[in-house]
């Protein structure tokens, strides 16, 4: 059964991998840029800095990639402006069909002006409670910690931990992988585990099989953040067979949930396109993979448009559709009963309704 843009728009979607400074409004980069004094955006035309964030081309990294990142944390650095911009995060996403949603930031960027991590965290959490109201989106927090030298993981993960019960549901390393193992942030990943709390780990997307495992066997990561190269440990076969090395293996035994985020992975060069992407593959041999948006802004993307590309390219329809999102919100880290009650009073109906729209549509037509 094929589908349309609209259906898509129309359907329930979860995301699991979205960065909060990676999805700001054009506008509202220019407006906040105007209002705090920053002088480094590159255009003051809405249009035109759209296209300078859409830098992804085949023959970029996850480096060059990150430099956008200097201009949209540059504005953020004030109560007001992360409120502004979690509030338009949610505005956004609930727009696009997105029913729940775990965004991500990393809270140590943004004390240039002097704010506490407490007081980053309280104005971002503030924003999803005022972009929320009347809306019908369920959101939730991740404090990520930055991959460097110096790295002040623990600082954040004890962060993370301290507003576990208003709304910051996990934590996160970020950053680049290369050169920055997760083994270097065993505390950090030790002291959530301690505390019952949730963690996942950015491996996988810019370096190899070993960033995977030790995201998993040192840290404990109970998903992986877009784990692309996971596919280096499969095998298709002349005859179309398909073997699994043991990493690949574990990771789809033991349901590891991945945050697959295509069209970034695209723009960082991890893949040369979307019909080179392992997801399509993963979803066949039934790993648990999740689709996501990474960076709505520097990608130019949203939701709809992820699944719309797998649709073009892969030829999935809503049944395939619907087990994605159902993997998505199975592997959330809400609360148990608040994953039931998504799936059997929004997300299932909401594909019912969908599939029986489709059907009356293809009768009416034939």
């Amino acid at each position: 059964m094929s589908v349309d843009v609209a259906a898509i728009r129309a359907m329930p979607k979860v995301v699991l991998h979205d960065h909060l400074d990676g999805g700001l409004r054009p506008r509202t980069v220019i407006e906040l840029a105007q209002e705090s004094g920053y002088r480094d955006l590159p255009t003051t035309d809405p249009d035109a800095l759209q296209s300078w964030f859409f830098q992804g081309k085949p023959d970029s990294s996850l480096e060059l990639y990150l430099e956008a990142f200097a201009h949209t944390v540059g504005v953020m650095q004030t109560p007001e402006a992360l409120e502004r911009t979690a509030a338009e995060c949610v505005e956004d996403l609930a727009a696009d069909g997105v029913v729940y949603a775990e965004v991500r930031f990393a809270p140590e960027l943004h004390q240039q002006q002097g704010m506490t991590l407490d007081e980053v965290v309280e104005a971002v959490l503030a924003g999803f409670h005022r972009g929320a109201e009347g809306r019908d989106i369920t959101m939730g927090l991740l404090l990520s910690a930055i991959r460097q030298p110096a790295s002040r993981s623990v600082e954040i993960a004890e962060l993370a931990i301290r507003h576990r019960d208003h709304g910051v549901l996990g934590f996160d390393m970020a950053g680049p992988e290369a050169g920055y193992p997760p083994t270097r942030y065993l505390d950090a990943y030790q002291l959530i585990k301690h505390e019952n709390f949730h963690s996942t780990l950015h491996a996988g997307e810019a370096f190899g099989l070993p960033s995977i495992w030790e995201a998993l066997q040192w840290c404990g990561a109970e998903r992986l953040g877009h784990g692309v190269r996971i596919v280096d440990d499969i095998t298709v076969h002349p005859d179309g067979h398909v073997s699994l090395g043991r990493l690949a293996a574990y990771v789809r035994d033991t349901r590891v949930p991945i945050e697959m985020c295509p069209t970034s992975n695209v723009h960082i060069g991890a893949v040369r396109s979307i019909a080179d992407h392992p997801i399509d593959l993963l979803r066949r041999l039934r790993f648990r993979v999740t689709v996501n948006t990474d960076n709505r802004l520097m990608s130019g993307i949203s939701l709809t448009d992820e699944f719309a590309a797998l649709a073009r390219t892969f030829g999935i329809g809503l049944d395939e559709m619907e087990w994605l999102t159902l993997n998505a919100i199975k592997s959330a880290f809400l609360p148990f009963d608040g994953r039931i009650r998504l799936i059997n009073e929004t997300i299932k109906p909401g594909f019912a309704r969908l599939r029986a729209a489709s059907a009356a549509a293809e009768l009416v037509s034939g």
